[in-house]
């Protein structure tokens, strides 16, 4: 591994040795991130399915409103905490000391989901929301310190971030949703919690590799110092009318947000009802072939490509920090042991029934796929502005929402089942995660640059407030699938979702000359 050369990276020196073309403390938060992500994702694949499966299949027989309601509730909640983990942190715990607190509470919240009983899950679900508030809005402000002086790297180390985000939601989804749907609903919710514990030893063993980047604030210096362009040396030179109109900007950005997600996060609601109960899932003879091969090249690439990422990893870092890199190499021995059952099992099968929970898979497999080619783009004289970048995302968003509304056009007014092909649900899925890539990390890295950096990790609690009411409103609005599909279609449901993301990404791609003045040299 070669050092770096034209860039400084915050932190040790060991930081500074590059994998993929960036300092390898970024891939301990990779694998801290990924962890976590496994966990909150894999317990949404199941906490939909779960509530409103019948009491015979394990369930507790929730209605479709009740059991979204609470989903929105949920998600909406889990991003409202981070404004209040941001503030602790950057005021008394400290970046990485808040992270490590979030991680053991999320794996109480896990292991009292394990326990089937309505205490269990409200416990469990009130401990997730509080320790998501402290590892959230502090994981990213700790990329912020390693790249305080690399502005330019930043679109590109989100984008790099947001592959183990997805790579986490990828295997939670994947194995959470196979172990609750094949052996019970709460095995599936302690497996979120066995790897959200071990992501917390992995960090913890492994942080001394930033530095000084992340500590209490008694110990660490004013991180306010980070370069915004060449001709303003630190945020505290910036004028306060400057840092004005750049709060304008993030809430221009924070704004349309909501749109996106709120249409976005029908994923772990609607649509995943929609493939439960309107998707022909069951597959036999060349189709059930077809699909265990496509699945099982699905799952091992991924996992193959993450592994090696592992290992390269290990190179750089093991001799310093051994016993993190043997955490880490635990989970992923666990991993490849459950893919390995779960295949062996697949193909034993005379004919397959695709998991409903398995369509959650394929936004995070295709992150996973197109994610290096959109960080290239961001690096590339073609890289767009964010306005741009935020209605890209949007149209391509409602466009997955129009395929949905074409396939199921043959759904008879009111059926409360049906059996239409998966292949509506996979493109869908293609265009959501195409339009996801073009925004939510993107997002992330435009707060950071426009903000001071003894305020980021406030802001990125404030941000995630928007993302939570986005998260809310696709609650209540999935939650009216019976009730517009029973007066109008299924179609007119999911046209909803089409037209409002579009319009919205048409809005702010108009206020683009607008929003580059406001920004004052920021790119």
């Amino acid at each position: 591994m070669s050092t770096l050369t034209k860039y400084k990276f915050e932190g040790t020196e060991m930081n500074n040795q590059l994998l993929m073309g960036h300092p390898s403390g970024l891939f301990i938060l990779f694998f801290t991130e990924m962890w976590e992500r496994f966990s909150y994702y894999g317990m949404r694949a199941l906490l939909v399915l779960f509530l409103t499966s019948a009491l015979m299949d394990g369930g507790w027989a929730w209605s479709r409103e009740e059991a979204l309601g609470l989903y929105g509730t949920y998600t909406m909640l889990v991003y409202f905490t981070p404004i209040i983990g941001g503030i602790l942190a950057d005021r008394l715990l400290g970046y990485r000391n808040a992270v490590a607190i979030g991680a053991l509470l999320m794996t109480l919240g896990h292991a009292s989901m394990a326990f089937n009983t309505p205490w269990g899950l409200y416990v469990g679900i009130g401990l997730l929301i509080a320790g998501n508030g402290f590892f959230k809005p502090n994981i990213t402000s700790i990329i912020n310190g390693v790249y305080k002086n690399a502005q330019e790297k930043k679109d590109g180390a989100f984008t790099i971030f947001y592959m183990g985000v997805n790579a986490g939601a990828f295997l939670g989804i994947m194995l959470c949703g196979y172990v609750g749907e094949t052996y019970g609903w709460h095995y599936g919710f302690g497996l979120a919690g066995i790897f959200m514990f071990l992501g917390m030893l992995q960090f913890w063993f492994a942080q001394g590799i930033f530095g000084r980047v992340g500590e209490k604030p008694s110990k660490v210096d004013d991180l306010s110092d980070a370069i915004v362009n060449e001709d303003v040396k630190s945020y505290d030179d910036v004028p306060i009318n400057v840092q004005r109109d750049r709060y304008i900007v993030v809430g221009i950005l924070a704004f349309f947000t909501i749109f996106f997600w709120a249409a976005f996060e029908q994923a772990g609601g609607s649509m995943t009802i929609f493939a439960k109960d309107y998707t022909n899932r069951v597959l036999e003879g060349s189709a059930a072939n077809i699909f265990r091969i496509s699945n099982t090249l699905l799952t091992i690439v991924p996992l193959a490509i993450i592994t090696y990422v592992l290992f390269q990893l290990f190179k750089i870092t093991f001799k310093k920090y051994a016993l993190s890199n043997t955490f880490l190499g635990i989970s992923f021995a666990i991993i490849w042991f459950i893919v390995i059952i779960m295949l062996k099992n697949q193909f034993s099968e005379t004919s397959t029934e695709i998991p409903a929970s398995w369509f959650g898979i394929l936004n995070s497999f295709f992150i996973i796929a197109f994610a290096p080619l959109f960080s290239r783009i961001w690096e590339s004289k073609y890289n767009p502005p964010a306005t741009v970048k935020f209605g890209i995302g949007l149209i391509l968003l409602g466009l997955g929402f129009l395929v949905l509304a074409y396939g199921s056009a043959s759904i008879p007014q009111g059926a409360k089942t049906a059996s239409v092909s998966v292949i509506w649900l996979i493109l869908a899925y293609l265009l959501h995660t195409l339009g996801e890539l073009s925004l939510s990390p993107v997002g992330l890295s435009y707060v950071s640059k426009l903000v001071p950096g003894k305020m980021i990790a406030m802001m990125f609690g404030l941000w995630y407030i928007a993302v939570g009411m986005g998260n809310k409103l696709a609650g209540s609005m999935g939650g009216m699938i019976d009730e517009i599909t029973t007066k109008h279609s299924m179609s007119t449901f999911f046209l909803i979702f089409t037209f409002v993301p579009i319009i919205a990404g048409l809005m702010i791609m108009a206020l683009t000359p607008i929003v580059k003045k406001l920004m004052h040299g920021v790119k």
